[in-house]
């Protein structure tokens, strides 16, 4: 965890959360975010040096940067979580709650349907759907009136290709659930949104997309654009829907995948 000295503008600087932001699409995220003057805290689940080199970077953008661990899979853990998190709002912000809440953190499992494992299953759920559900429960006292949560998602739940039900069936139920919460959070005047990228060039799912030339050549050849996402076209527009002008934009599911399976 690391912390600096509370920002004198500390009453009206927005803060984000991002979950999983120490790389790929959290990371970029986080920058284009802060590009757009807004503080980070982001968690990282084990690789504390990957997160505190992207601390380091938001702050030489002058921006005030904190790293939490959090495993999101481990439900129990989230009221401790929650504790330390309004400490470190307090200590470097002088206040007790942020702005604006990125449910990204993630993993990938490929196998089939008929060979998935209940070990597997269970797995993502609880990273993807019960930690993301409990999370942001435990996290809405923190989360200002008139703040904006976006829930991350995947076009493989719009379009299927094998070796993804477990994965994709998760995206489903997040998708749902960000439905029923900008129903419920409205009245606080809580914006909920669903971002879905399409294949991206990280090191998710062992960096396949990225460093498989086949796969690669596959993706592109699927995409209106004619190429694999980059994450930099995933966190201008997360950084977009949770710090732009789209406000009025609520429960709707935004897909970023240069039109694949169109």
């Amino acid at each position: 965890m690391s912390s600096i000295n509370v920002n004198i503008n500390a009453n009206n600087q927005k803060i984000a959360f991002i979950t999983g932001g120490s790389r790929g699409l959290g990371r970029s995220a986080a920058q284009h975010l802060a590009r757009k003057g807004v503080d980070i805290v982001l968690t990282y689940h084990s690789k504390q040096d990957e997160a505190e080199t992207v601390v380091a970077e938001l702050r030489q953008m002058g921006r005030v940067a904190v790293a939490m661990q959090l495993d999101v899979s481990n439900a129990a853990s989230f009221e401790g979580f929650s504790q330390s998190l309004h400490q470190i709002l307090q200590d470097n912000w002088g206040r007790q709650q942020f702005d604006y809440l990125l449910n990204n953190a993630g993993t990938g499992i490929h196998a089939s349907f008929a060979e998935t494992s209940e070990a597997q299953f269970d797995q993502l759920m609880n990273l993807h759907f019960k930690g993301v559900f409990f999370l942001t429960q435990r996290l809405l006292p923190l989360l200002a009136d008139g703040g904006r949560i976006l829930n991350v998602s995947s076009g493989l739940a719009r379009f299927s290709l094998p070796g993804y039900s477990a994965y994709a069936a998760m995206k489903g139920a997040i998708e749902v659930l960000s439905r029923y919460q900008a129903k419920e959070l409205g009245a606080r005047g809580i914006s909920v949104n669903v971002l879905a990228p399409g294949a991206i060039e990280t090191d998710f799912g062992h960096g396949a997309v990225r460093d498989n030339a086949q796969l690669n050549q596959f993706v592109a050849q699927q995409t209106a654009l004619g190429r694999a996402g980059l994450p930099d076209d995933i966190g201008s527009v997360a950084a977009a829907l949770l710090a732009g002008d789209t406000g009025w934009i609520n429960g709707q599911r935004i897909e970023a995948s240069g039109g694949m399976f169109l």
